[in-house]
């Protein structure tokens, strides 16, 4: 039997450690925001920036993994594959942050990432033009989050002539936006949603 008394102290303990963590704390209503280790810097800065557009990307990859259905169906296998990018895009943006952490498991998802990209374009029909975003609404989400995903990449790409910044994050970022077309047209086959191949531009 649990002592109750033991208990109630554990719980102060771990309360004590892990204070809830503040919703506002006023000091950025001047403009600016703190990095990793206190240093304070302008939102506008594009460092501030490109990690604010990986919130922007995290925040549209949780729209679609709740949206995706269960794992059981041949959509949903990629559900836990989403939760898991959540986790590395927080990675991501807590390193540009300054937050020193090893990336090495970034490798490990890219590797993931173009298997699962090579067994979902095992079932589409191969393209050899450009096709328009779109075909169902999730499939136009998924775009949109592509979309994204290469803006965050170019952002990541002009710090990285100004920065020292790891080079598996721009290629993890390459991969996840080849992810997104590819589950994009993925969804819209399950959706029985019929792709737009681009007809080029008209001769004159």
């Amino acid at each position: 039997m649990k002592n109750p008394a033991r208990s109630a102290t554990v719980a102060a303990t771990q309360s004590a450690n892990n204070p809830r963590m503040p919703i506002y704390t006023r000091t950025g209503d001047d403009g600016t925001t703190s990095l990793y280790g206190g240093k304070r810097v302008l939102k506008c800065e594009e460092l501030v920036d490109v990690y604010g557009s990986i919130d922007e990307l995290n925040s549209w990859v949780g729209l679609i993994n709740a949206k995706v259905k269960s794992p059981a169906s041949p959509v949903g296998r990629e559900k836990l594959f989403l939760n898991n990018i959540q986790s590395d895009l927080l990675t991501i943006g807590s390193t540009l942050a300054g937050f020193k952490k090893n990336l090495a498991s970034l490798e490990s998802r890219i590797k993931e990432m173009e298997k699962s990209i090579d067994t979902m374009d095992k079932e589409l029909p191969k393209i050899t033009n450009f096709i328009l975003p779109g075909g169902s609404e999730l499939g136009a989400q998924i775009h949109i989050t592509r979309s994204i995903c290469r803006r965050v990449e170019r952002q990541v790409v002009v710090i990285s002539q100004k920065e020292n910044i790891d080079p598996v994050i721009v290629k993890y970022l390459n991969r996840l936006s080849d992810l997104f077309f590819v589950l994009a047209r993925f969804i819209n086959k399950k959706a029985n949603s019929k792709e737009t191949v681009w007809s080029g531009i008209p001769r004159k």
